[in-house]
């Protein structure tokens, strides 16, 4: 009984040493919910790919998510558990997404489908602050995205394959911040392919 006890406190305490979405993403505390939108603005247009509506834990993690294409149709819908995070689909399996607290300001999140097959996994590594350092793709692609950042705002991310070489360069510009500090609208530039990307984000607080 006793080891079980020391077990469930060591999960415990890995559940809680998971990083914040808000601070890797840069949000402020206090936010409650917020929609996502992102537009492709390449070649002169301006076309919705996709949106999000996040709902927010009081310490800053997704309790629940939903995400729709251009034309509204249901593409996924996240919900936070004790210990792990179910991802549902209209038309596969859902995934089960566990993250593991690892040394050095990283995390491991694996997800599998209920029959334990594996999906996906990447490793997270942060800064002191909470922010995103760089992603490891540790299962299909095995590329790198490393982020860089300005005066306390994301400028580029950097994709780098298994070999460490260069693949892509994706430039940011924040364009408008509420009072808070929220990035309401930012672009995202490709230097491989010029495609462009606006993201709008439409906070609530209370």
């Amino acid at each position: 009984m006793r080891v079980l006890y020391v077990i469930l406190f060591i999960l415990f305490l890995q559940a809680c040493a998971t990083k914040k979405y808000t601070k890797a993403h840069l949000l402020p505390e206090g936010i409650k919910s917020a929609t996502q939108e992102v537009y492709d603005t390449s070649n002169h247009q301006r076309k919705l790919l996709h949106k999000k509506e996040i709902t927010f834990t009081k310490n800053g993690r997704i309790k629940y998510s939903k995400t729709f294409d251009s034309n509204g149709n249901l593409l996924q819908e996240t919900e936070k558990k004790l210990w792990f995070t179910v991802e549902r689909y209209p038309n596969k399996d859902s995934y089960y997404c566990k993250t593991r607290w690892k040394p050095n300001q990283r995390e491991r999140i694996s997800c599998y489908t209920k029959k334990r097959y594996k999906q996906n996994e990447s490793i997270y590594h942060y800064n002191k602050n909470g922010s995103i350092d760089k992603i490891a793709d540790n299962f299909e692609t095995f590329n790198t995205r490393q982020f860089h950042y300005s005066n306390n705002e994301l400028s580029k991310i950097v994709i780098t394959g298994k070999d460490n070489k260069p693949i892509d360069e994706l430039a940011i510009n924040c364009i408008e911040k509420d009072e808070n500090g929220t990035c309401l609208k930012h672009t995202r530039i490709s230097n491989k392919t010029g495609k462009k990307q606006e993201i709008l984000i439409s906070p609530r607080y209370k």
